[in-house]
């Protein structure tokens, strides 16, 4: 039995989900992603991963025959719009990503399925027919299949991100699969997980604020590649944000240092702002993850991405399902 199982990610984006499932004993042989600037990240981090920068519409796996017949294909994707929107015109580039996502299990033949969205996906009655065509081009492939819907706090990420996942597998190994369990009893604060950045040029004041920033982070979003800067989300967000003491209205381009003085005022124009590696710790990239471009395409790289804690608990289900089997 091969100790490593390969993987082909697509939507990669900058590789949250692929270097969790990495780090669950998965060996990406190709990921696809159509945004240069994400691919310059996954180059940047993974050199010897071969990235195709290519539409998802437009790939076609014979070309690259690495891809096909693979142990797990996975999949990141755009985020569908909220149940009020399905209906407009601009949820469609969503859907197209997913119909294609399915499609492209016909050609590569997987033993496992992998798919990230929203919670919506999983939930709304409105996605009721994207979730019965998924499901009848599986049950076809002979698949079969589990929606759920994971928090990724529970896995250690200090941030209240709810997630909806299908796991689909060939009909030998869904038997041996169940989502995974939370994998800390206590969810990590932001204080807590920005106290050590914050103070690492000197403010003194970073541990007070760090003890009154007692809760979770609210969803990151990456926001729209087409208009806007970088901030930290729409109006609830940013009031979540205001009572743990940030100005979540912008981004900082560095920590504060000794000289700043804590206004600990009400406004949140007042208040501290985070930096892009600030929300990758938020995110739970490791350290080490380094993200190309200017600061606005280094956030919604980090917005848009998977939690690589969740990436690997989700592996490591799929990869106990799969070496269930001496056929793996």
């Amino acid at each position: 039995m091969n100790d490593r199982l390969d993987l082909v990610d697509v939507c990669s984006g900058a590789g949250g989900l692929a270097s969790g499932l990495e780090s669950a004993g998965f060996s990406p042989v190709l990921l696809l992603e159509n945004k240069p600037q994400a691919c310059q990240t996954l180059l940047a981090n993974r050199p010897d991963w071969k990235v195709v920068c290519e539409d998802l519409v437009d790939f076609l796996p014979e070309e690259h025959p690495e891809s096909l017949d693979v142990h797990l294909l996975s999949a990141g994707l755009p985020r569908v719009k909220s149940s009020a929107a399905v209906a407009r015109s601009d949820s469609d580039q969503e859907l197209r990503l997913l119909t294609a996502t399915v499609y492209l299990v016909h050609s590569i033949q997987p033993r496992a399925l992998l798919l990230e969205n929203l919670p919506a996906l999983v939930e709304s009655p409105a996605y009721a027919r994207v979730r019965e065509f998924v499901e009848a081009e599986l049950e076809h492939l002979g698949y079969r299949f589990c929606w759920f819907v994971l928090n990724a706090a529970d896995f250690g990420v200090p941030q209240e991100r709810r997630q909806g996942i299908l796991v689909a597998l060939k009909k030998q190994w869904f038997h041996a699969f169940t989502p995974p369990e939370p994998t800390v009893g206590e969810h990590v604060p932001v204080g807590r997980a920005l106290r050590r950045s914050m103070g690492a040029r000197g403010w003194r004041d970073a541990d007070v604020w760090a003890s009154q920033a007692s809760a979770v982070a609210p969803t990151l979003v990456g926001g729209s590649d087409n208009r806007g800067g970088a901030d930290l989300g729409p109006s609830g967000t940013k009031r979540a944000w205001a009572r743990m003491g940030v100005n979540a209205g912008a981004l900082a381009d560095d920590v504060p240092g000794p000289e700043y003085v804590w206004p600990r005022s009400d406004d949140p124009a007042q208040m501290v702002k985070l930096t892009v590696d600030q929300a990758a710790l938020l995110q739970s990239f490791p350290p080490e993850w380094c993200f190309t471009g200017r600061k606005t395409a280094r956030y919604r790289q980090i917005g848009h991405a998977t939690p690589p804690p969740v990436g690997k608990a989700l592996g490591a289900s799929i990869a106990t399902a799969l070496r269930s089997s001496d056929s793996v």
